[in-house]
């Protein structure tokens, strides 16, 4: 049965409108076919539809984190959930594990790294404006994930606190002036990650990967295109989510040791001699 401070998904099958509520036994929702009462929500369960006074059927579905982080309250441009779900396997994201992440704005992606390390891992958010810390974690609050969460108002030029984390991501305006910091921060054999919008911010990343050592380098772009899905007419959306920014992955390795130096072979090592030996004949 659905309770006040849950999280409700509401579809509309005819139009398809929806809206991502939090039940508020005194509040209302408007729809374009009339009012949604919070407190007759109470009486149902997910799954279920509910009308309007206009008799217009609207559908209670349980909330997903991608329909979360694309409708949270945000001042800042958000991490898609096309880009985040491969951020996720391609930095390893596992429950138990710490995430470090620079910078927090709005908190889609801190969200996201909070709801897969579980209460048993950690992600510690750094952000140089108070606003944007105070604002994420509200959204953090909303989706349960924010005890989860350590959040830093922090310039990232005096680094991070954590040492050997598991995971660190960038998502700076200029992350090669950062790149030193994130070493320090991660365990060796673990993955950064960064996020830039712009090609020349791609070059400037990797030519500082590189210079740090980094190791299996990889960029992508990530396109999404939905389908209309009336079996009649199946054919793509007339509109697409296409460019958001540039992914980088990249390894921590630690220096190498001096290479070992071949032994040199003397002049005679292995030398067969054709001639006499040197006492000559019938000595």
């Amino acid at each position: 049965m659905l309770r006040a401070g849950d999280l409700v998904f509401i579809w509309n099958p005819k139009k398809g409108d929806n809206f991502l509520v939090k039940i508020d036994p005194g509040q209302s929702l408007g729809t374009h076919f009339g009012q949604i009462k919070h407190s007759e929500l109470l009486n149902h369960e997910y799954g279920e539809g509910v009308y309007t006074p206009n008799g217009e059927l609207y559908y209670l579905l349980r909330p997903t984190l991608a329909g979360f982080t694309r409708r949270i309250k945000r001042q800042t441009q958000i991490v898609f959930p096309k880009d985040a779900g491969f951020i996720l396997q391609h930095m390893n994201i596992f429950p138990g594990c710490t995430v470090v992440e620079c910078g927090t704005g709005s908190g889609s992606l801190c969200c996201t790294f909070a709801h897969f390390v579980g209460d048993t891992g950690k992600v510690c958010t750094y952000d140089r404006r108070e606003d944007f810390s105070a604002l994420a974690k509200k959204n953090a609050e909303k989706w349960g994930v924010a005890h989860r969460i350590e959040f830093n108002v922090r310039d990232l030029s005096e680094g991070f606190k954590e040492r050997n984390a598991d995971a660190v991501f960038l998502d700076v305006p200029t992350p090669w002036d950062f790149i030193d910091k994130a070493y320090e921060a991660l365990a060796p054999g673990c993955h950064l990650g960064v996020l830039v919008p712009t090609t020349n911010q791609l070059s400037a990343t990797i030519e500082k990967l590189q210079e740090y050592g980094f190791v299996d380098i990889n960029a992508v772009e990530l396109m999404l295109r939905y389908f209309k899905t009336d079996y009649k007419r199946i054919r793509p959306e007339d509109m697409m989510i296409g460019h958001t920014g540039y992914l980088v992955f990249a390894v921590k390795t630690l220096p190498l040791p001096e290479p070992p130096v071949a032994a040199e072979e003397s002049d005679d090592a292995g030398c067969v001699c054709g001639g006499a030996s040197e006492h000559g004949e019938g000595e």
